[in-house]
């Protein structure tokens, strides 16, 4: 069925050709439009006025209801009636006590989440003592070395009552066994542990470029995580698939959904693959997604992939469970678009980018800092930034009617052509063999670089416009004095003494012998490397030397050359 009757549909057509034929003509020759053509940021044409007319070949079942499928309308019956977005500011610098201070600062203000985001060492893998881990020991997060500083991280916070983010990708299996030991070691039931790992091993060899491993044994990993996560910890989602990386390099709107979707299908059949079904795992799967400038395209950019995404589980996998083809998606804000100069535009571009993403229908929700081109933003940035996702939660009303815009012509029509074009992305991945081999071969990072270097030209010619930089710039703004988060120079050497004091402490056979019995394991396909590492944890081995141990059998990394 549906949404119009034919009949109606030859009357609205009819009438918009007089209309044109008039009163548009009329308008047109005395003043013409600004631009010849207008699209989306994506490259979607849009015509000046939808109508009926529109949306005329789109079926009624296609929209819903929201929390039934396809899940368009949304991914739950109530929405935010029934529960707000988290909100899931992401903090993380210096040693574990700063970024645990700041976490208590954030809660105080009104934070409903935990969000961690971890330094460069610790995300490749590396010891503060490496020699390469020099100059960047909690400069852009935290720094991790031993489950101890895991336990310092969240000291004083009860993980049984707060959910956590972790934002870690490739050492994402030891930092998850160093939380589960924690927990373990307070007491804590495990079964009630709740939040988040970023975990998404293919983006980062696509758009952020941190990796320790080669394609499929990073791939391996993330496998014998979510196996062993939707056993031991059923509320942790072992993945959030990160399409925001995607979109932060310079990919649109729609190889952020249709590759992220690429993705997840590749692990998908990676884990159903090792014998476990899809509705034992799936329904903890979740997704991480920007919310940038292009208002409504990314308002129906949401409701597409909500649709893709179900389709792709029912279909392509027969998953049985509703909860197994609902798309939770955290949303954060544009960091890309905000500036230097005039930087207190930046709480106006972020507050608009997170209205879009609550049109959108986003489960939690990370706002930008107005200091984040700058440096870690400031306490005073944070609470800024808190007060503008509450202000649209508390103030304007627009949590009261799920999926508001529902209905409308533009978007209906904009949500359907979007999908149209995602389908067509994934239709090629499959074509050229598949996520994993075109990792491995460049093709997505050559998208990529192609779509950011279109961008930049549109902004090198002042087609795309950034107000007060390529617009009504105002060069008295540029010289404004900005106070930013300072850097604590004393943070490598306690990391530092930390280790020698752990290490000084250990049974060293003990260690040798677990990081022996972990690359032995390594070896084969066929054992789950979690209950290894969780041993290993807890008997001091440091983060950089259980990731070394798998180094030495899987070896490094070669990125392939794109042009």
């Amino acid at each position: 069925m549906n949404l119009f009757c034919e009949t109606a549909i030859e009357d609205i057509r009819e009438k918009q050709a007089s209309w044109e034929e008039k009163e548009l003509a009329a308008a047109l020759s005395s003043r013409p439009e600004e631009k010849p053509a207008y699209e989306t940021e994506c490259g979607i044409p849009l015509k000046r006025v939808y109508t009926a007319a529109d949306v005329a070949d789109i079926p009624a079942d296609e929209l819903g209801f929201p929390g039934a499928y396809p899940f368009t309308r949304g991914a739950y019956p109530t929405m935010y009636r029934g529960r707000p977005w988290t909100i899931r500011q992401v903090a993380g610098f210096g040693n574990p006590e700063a970024t645990n201070q700041r976490y208590k600062y954030m809660i105080q203000t009104g934070q409903t989440g935990l969000s961690t985001d971890f330094d460069l060492p610790t995300l490749l893998g590396l010891d503060s003592d490496d020699p390469r881990a020099f100059g960047e020991v909690g400069r852009v997060g935290v720094a991790i070395d031993t489950v101890d500083d895991v336990d310092r991280l969240f000291d004083g916070i009860d993980l049984e009552k707060i959910s956590v983010s972790l934002t870690i990708n490739p050492s994402a299996w030891v930092v998850y066994a160093m939380y589960v030991a924690v927990a373990e070691r307070r007491g804590y039931d495990l079964h009630k542990l709740a939040g988040t790992l970023q975990a998404d091993p293919l983006k980062e060899y696509v758009a952020q470029k941190e990796w320790i491993y080669p394609v499929r044994p990073a791939v391996r990993l993330l496998r014998d995580l979510i196996m062993y996560s939707a056993k031991a910890t059923p509320k942790i989602n072992p993945i959030s698939l990160s399409g925001y990386h995607l979109s932060d390099v310079g990919g649109n709107a729609l190889q952020e959904i249709a590759f992220i979707m690429a993705f997840a299908i590749a692990y998908c059949e990676e884990v159903t693959g090792a014998g476990m079904d899809i509705d034992d795992f799936a329904p903890r799967l979740s997704f991480f997604f920007i919310s940038h400038q292009d208002f409504f395209e990314q308002i129906c950019k949401f409701r597409a992939a909500r649709r893709v995404y179900a389709k792709i589980m029912a279909q392509r996998f027969k998953a049985r469970k509703p909860e197994s083809m609902r798309l939770r998606v955290h949303v954060q804000t544009a960091a890309m678009s905000l500036t230097k100069v005039e930087h207190h535009n930046n709480l106006m571009r972020t507050a608009i980018q997170a209205l879009g993403a609550v049109l959108g229908g986003c489960q939690s929700m990370h706002t930008n800092g107005l200091d984040e081109a700058f440096a870690i933003p400031t306490e005073e940035a944070m609470k800024l930034a808190i007060r503008t996702q509450q202000i649209i939660r508390d103030e304007i009303n627009v949590t009261s009617v799920i999926d508001p815009l529902g209905g409308s012509y533009f978007i209906e029509r904009l949500t359907r052509d979007m999908e149209t074009e995602i389908w067509k992305l994934l239709d090629e991945v499959d074509e050229r063999g598949g996520a994993v081999k075109l990792v491995e071969e460049g093709w997505f990072q050559q998208k990529l670089a192609d779509s950011a270097y279109a961008t930049f030209r549109k902004i090198d010619a002042g087609e795309k416009i950034s107000v007060g930089v390529n617009r009504y710039a105002d060069e008295t703004s540029r010289s404004a004095e900005v106070h930013i988060h300072p850097y604590d120079e004393q943070c490598t050497q306690l990391q530092i003494d930390r280790l020698s004091a752990a290490r000084a402490s250990r049974d060293h056979a003990r260690v040798r012998e677990l990081l022996k019995e972990l690359a032995e394991q390594a070896g084969s396909d066929e054992t789950n490397l979690l209950p290894k590492t969780i041993e290993a944890v807890k008997a001091k081995a440091t983060l950089g030397e259980i990731c070394a141990a798998l180094r030495e059998v899987w070896g490094p990394y070669a990125e392939p050359m794109i042009v």
